[in-house]
């Protein structure tokens, strides 16, 4: 573990700022100051994130939009399936069936921080990766353009996830803090890989869940540190990519596999549970309707955004 993230876990544990986020607390005057921060976590199993510890995402599921039913409906590996949360659609209209990114079709439907900053450029786009196809020409990609206006990308495959996630995360939270942000995401690596090291049931798999539960922890405090946070209508979407079969693998078609989970939250959220569950493809048109952005032709569709128990 860095020093820095050391220390920053330190004020977290002190009560100097909160785990428990009250989201909420926004002015009702601030509600057209929309912004977004996606956290995508990699290889979470549903039902061993029922049994970790994790106070953050509990504190957000309780006061927000919670499924754990959610559907990937693309195959249940990393190219696919953060292909489709990040741009919205699935495998036939983005091209990506596996994690060789070299046939994608992101120009035709790119990623949300992409269309935000085209659509809305005077918008700060903002992204922290260390998975490299996401950031990066690796295998093809990047899935996340250079047209954003900071993206910052870590190697986990050379440093290792643990130690890319913390740096990352030290990095996010200073720029949210301070910088000029109004639409995020930053991804955590490390559950994929602590579980394709041991299985799904594993007290380290299970502690990495956890660990990434802190993290997030982070991420929001310095949100809230933000200067002019009370007038920020922030939207705050966690999800992952797949789910994972019981030897701590995924690709198939299984229910751990294809199950992953949604949450929103935030003051632009109407609480309820739903009897149709969110899909992968869900998070980007949810994170675009509230930048206020109408995108044609996306497969998924605004979540906990209103009224309706199904979206539109």
């Amino acid at each position: 573990m860095s020093r820095s993230i050391s220390c920053l876990l330190t004020v977290l544990a002190s009560g100097m700022l909160p785990i428990t986020i009250p989201l909420a607390t926004v002015q009702a005057q601030s509600v057209t100051d929309a912004r977004v921060l996606v956290v995508g976590i990699d290889g979470v199993r549903v039902d061993m994130l029922a049994r970790a510890d994790t106070p953050v995402l509990d504190s957000l599921a309780e006061s927000g939009f919670f499924s754990d039913e959610a559907k990937t409906r693309v195959r249940t590996v990393s190219g696919p399936g953060w292909s489709s949360m990040l741009t919205g659609v699935r495998t036939a209209k983005h091209g990506v069936d596996s994690n060789d990114f070299s046939g994608n079709r992101y120009a035709d439907w790119p990623d949300f921080l992409t269309r935000l900053e085209a659509a809305r450029p005077e918008l700060g786009t903002f992204a922290v990766l260390d998975w490299p196809p996401l950031g990066t020409t690796d295998s093809g990609g990047p899935l996340i353009s250079d047209a954003i206006d900071h993206k910052l990308n870590f190697d986990g495959e050379a440093d290792g996830y643990d130690h890319a996630d913390s740096m990352s995360v030290v990095a996010a939270a200073e720029h949210l803090r301070s910088g000029d942000v109004h639409a995020a995401f930053v991804y955590l690596g490390d559950p994929d890989v602590v579980s394709h090291a041991t299985d799904s049931f594993s007290d380290a798999y299970r502690a990495s869940i956890e660990t990434a539960d802190t993290r997030l922890g982070l991420l929001l405090a310095a949100l809230r540190a933000r200067p002019g946070y009370e007038r920020e209508n922030w939207l705050i979407l966690v999800s992952t990519d797949h789910g994972r079969n019981d030897a701590g693998g995924h690709g198939g078609n299984s229910p751990s596999e294809t199950t992953i989970f949604f949450l929103a939250a935030g003051p632009s959220v109407t609480p309820h549970r739903t009897d149709c569950p969110p899909e992968i493809v869900d998070v980007a048109a949810t994170a675009l309707a509230h930048m206020g952005i109408v995108a044609e032709g996306l497969d998924g569709k605004p979540r906990g955004l209103g009224p309706g128990m199904c979206g539109p």
